[in-house]
């Protein structure tokens, strides 16, 4: 399994290198539950991030984990159909709790022995693939509970990394600000973490060789 962590969307111009070129089944799925609390923007952002995966050769559709919260056995058969699964920004916390709530990361494990197949993610998607969420607390509010998550679901992490990633940092962005106070926040307390800008990414080729 190859992972593809971003501070911010992808833009259609260069194919980022952790998206292989060979694809089993070139299906990928948009997951939009990141911004679950704001249900006005959701097709706007499908459409756009659709429109740059298919011109890396992916066909796109919607993964909703809000689905699965009741039958979190459906999920590993609807990944292994799939050869990306592409997490949305927006609240960590939010989303890190469907993934809790659908057990998400067990299901992902299922799709590590998988070459070709690739977990990515800005913002919001790619804070969740860390230990915890430390810090992002600064950015992003961590009481938020849309319609249908249960408040005893607790907002885990997949541990894919062992570094908390901190998105919008020193950018352009509305949450620049609060990366700054998350950066603080980690360094001070001598937690890992890695930092990107707008237009940075991480890509990982193999993530059994990560070292957690």
């Amino acid at each position: 399994m190859r992972l593809l962590l971003s501070s911010w969307f992808l833009t259609p111009d260069t194919r980022p290198p952790a998206l292989p070129g060979n694809l089993r089944t070139g299906r990928a799925a948009i997951v939009m539950n990141a911004l679950d609390e704001h249900g006005r923007s959701r097709n706007r952002n499908l459409a756009r991030e659709s429109r740059t995966l298919e011109t890396f050769g992916y066909s796109c559709e919607e993964l909703d984990l809000r689905d699965y919260f009741s039958a979190p056995e459906g999920l590993t058969h609807r990944l292994t159909d799939l050869d990306l699964v592409w997490a949305l920004g927006g609240n960590a916390f939010v989303l890190a709790r469907a993934m809790t709530r659908c057990r998400f990361g067990d299901a992902l494990k299922q799709q590590a022995h998988r070459s070709e197949f690739t977990y990515g993610g800005y913002s919001a998607g790619a804070c969740v693939t860390g230990p915890d969420l430390q810090g992002i607390d600064l950015m992003d509010d961590p009481t938020i509970l849309p319609d249908g998550y249960p408040s005893t679901t607790a907002p885990e992490c997949l541990g894919l990394v062992p570094y908390r990633i901190v998105p919008h940092w020193r950018s352009e962005h509305p949450e620049a600000e609060g990366a700054e106070r998350a950066t603080a926040h980690l360094t001070g307390h001598g937690l890992p973490h890695r930092c990107l800008r707008d237009g940075e990414t991480i890509s990982i080729q193999d993530v059994s060789k990560v070292v957690i």
